[in-house]
């Protein structure tokens, strides 16, 4: 699938005071690119 391709699979995003601190221009969103129900997971790792 091309926009699979296109698209980065993970993300690192900083941290402070327990709350997300993206830059000025940055934002997180989530896409699906399914046409069927299918069963995620996603996974935290904190370091």
């Amino acid at each position: 699938m091309t926009a699979a391709a296109l698209l980065p699979v993970s993300l690192s995003i900083p941290v402070a005071d327990g709350r997300p601190v993206p830059g000025t221009w940055q934002g997180i969103y989530l896409y699906e690119h399914r046409n069927a129900p299918h069963r995620r997971c996603i996974a935290a790792h904190l370091g």
